[in-house]
């Protein structure tokens, strides 16, 4: 087997992060103010056609499609990348990290701290990453096999159907703010009532704008616009959680234990990254709505560089890797996501 270079590894990785982040400018910002606007025409375009839908059933249809377009394209392409700070170099208010809030269940606060910070900086480390497995699934023999594990694909296809609420409550689960021994601080910063004050607020918000206010705005088409809705946060949540299912979970990603990641180097860091990531392959159309997470393993390693940068930079890895004997772990998306149903059934026994 040959020995990896971390040192090498880490000089070639940096000189790719440098040499892309210099050239971003206008191109990128006029990308992602683009972007915006489709999914604003793509939002309204859905909620008037979910209306006209009474006349045309057809046209409600495609207002669902429309709608739930919008709401994948803030979710992944918009949200996620803009809350990485991927675009703070803008000086834009809309497109601050700090300030962004997504139409989504989870509140923007949660994410910074449970996904930018933890599970960017301890990918896929057993004890310390909480978004492997989010507490629900049994996906590696790190961890003992219990009864439930059973059904847990049952428990997967739930968390699919549900995972804005997923994503929102993972914070509280980890931290036991409900059940379980309770932790009257996180590292002394965040206390439980806060965090229980922001999940029902943002996820009150949500309900309210999505299965009142829009429906009631509708008058008499309430039921098809509030089944519109439902639908479009449906397709939506399916879809997201699909793709970071796929960009986490196959049957080739690595886990690590918490002793053989102490003072890592920034090389051993970016390896853990890259075996602890997975990429689909597919085209433009398809990178976007994925938020360019289609492109997990370079999104695990420069996750502050805007993403449209990802498919660029993609064969220069890839290159890098190669060079050092280091497994580059893509597929098409069928066969991405059978290799994490089979993980999911595998793990699911003894």
């Amino acid at each position: 087997m040959k020995t990896i270079n971390f040192e090498q590894l880490e000089k070639e990785l940096n000189a790719i992060k440098m040499d892309t982040l210099g050239k971003v400018g206008q191109q990128d910002a006029d990308y992602i103010r683009a972007v915006v606007r489709k999914q604003r025409v793509c939002e309204w375009s859905g909620r008037i056609l979910l209306m006209l839908g009474f006349i045309v059933p057809l046209l409600w249809v495609v207002g669902v499609l429309l709608l739930a377009l919008a709401k994948i394209l803030d979710n992944m392409e918009i949200g996620h990348n803009v809350m990485h700070g991927q675009y703070d170099w803008m000086n834009d208010k809309q497109l601050n990290s700090q300030n962004y809030e997504w139409d989504i269940a989870c509140d923007g606060q949660s994410w910074h701290r449970v996904h930018n910070f933890e599970h960017h900086t301890y990918t896929n480390i057993i004890g310390k990453d909480r978004d492997f497995g989010y507490g629900l699934l049994r996906l590696s023999d790190d961890f003992k096999w219990r009864l439930k594990n059973t059904w847990q694909f049952i428990t997967y296809l739930n968390l699919s159907v549900l995972f804005q609420w997923g994503v929102s409550y993972h914070e509280l689960a980890g931290e036991r703010v409900f059940i379980g021994k309770k932790k009257p601080h996180r590292d002394g910063a965040v206390l439980h009532s806060t965090l229980k004050q922001r999940f029902f607020s943002k996820g009150a918000r949500q309900l309210i704008k999505d299965y009142v206010i829009f429906p009631l705005l509708a008058g008499p088409l309430f039921l098809w616009v509030l089944a519109g809705n439902l639908v479009a946060n449906l397709i939506r949540n399916l879809w997201t959680s699909t793709i970071i299912f796929c960009g986490h979970f196959t049957e080739q990603t690595h886990t690590f234990k918490e002793q053989d990641c102490v003072n890592e180097s920034q090389g051993q860091w970016y390896y853990r990254q890259v075996l602890g990531s997975s990429n689909i392959k597919g085209p433009r159309w398809f990178h976007v709505l994925t938020g360019h997470l289609s492109f997990q393993i370079e999104h695990h390693l420069f996750p502050d560089m805007p993403s449209s940068r990802y498919q660029e930079v993609a064969p220069q890895v890839q290159a890098v890797l190669q060079k050092q004997g280091i497994a580059y772990n893509t597929g098409g998306f069928f066969s991405q996501y059978a290799s994490v149903l089979k993980r999911i059934f595998r793990y699911s026994f003894k």
